[in-house]
């Protein structure tokens, strides 16, 4: 077992039974008080945010976790199967682990997976994605106002938002955080 003191910003605790992800550990020293570590930190599962207060010789438990990178292969059901880089092996990881930008994943993109015991436990997909558009209205002659918006839809099945001058076939670049367009490809 650690002592509080060990913990770090980004580490993993199991904490009542759940997994956490510490987001901010700052140590408090109150006047005439006894020191403490206030932590915020957010449920790997659920997302939800959990503050607490730690004393500095409270024990704690620190999950042993491993992230890799991983080559997203295909959609099963309501996993994704994915592969290790370095050995080949083949993982099945739930969808719900990547989040809304799960529906910008493209077979052949890299991601990072992170295991706690061969369970997997968060999921993340690269900050941008260059995807072809596979649907969108021809913008109408004469309408040229600037920041005027149309839908799109991609080769993934997602729907953006894009500039009119963007045709179908072209490649955009899209922040799979917020889900909008960036860009439009180089080459």
């Amino acid at each position: 077992m650690a002592k509080a003191s060990d913990i770090k910003n980004g580490n993993i605790l199991r904490f009542n039974g759940e997994l956490v992800q510490v987001e901010e550990f700052i140590h408090r020293t109150p006047g005439n008080l006894r020191a403490f570590y206030q932590a915020r930190m957010r449920n790997v599962r659920s997302g939800k945010l959990v503050e607490y207060r730690f004393r500095t010789d409270e024990e704690v438990d620190i999950a042993r976790v491993e992230t890799n990178d991983y080559q997203y292969l295909y959609e099963d059901g309501d996993s994704l199967v994915v592969m290790d880089n370095t050995t080949y092996d083949q993982h099945n990881v739930p969808k719900s682990l990547f989040g809304a930008p799960v529906k910008f994943l493209k077979e052949g993109m890299n991601v990072i997976v992170a295991f706690e015991s061969d369970e997997p436990i968060m999921g993340s997909i690269p900050g941008s994605a260059e995807l072809e558009v596979t649907y969108t209205e021809p913008a109408v002659k004469g309408d040229t106002s600037s920041g005027a918006l149309k839908n799109a839809t991609l080769e993934t099945g997602a729907e953006v938002r894009v500039p009119l001058f963007i045709n179908i076939g072209d490649r955009i670049k899209v922040d799979t955080a917020s889900g909008s367009y960036v860009e439009r490809a180089k080459g």
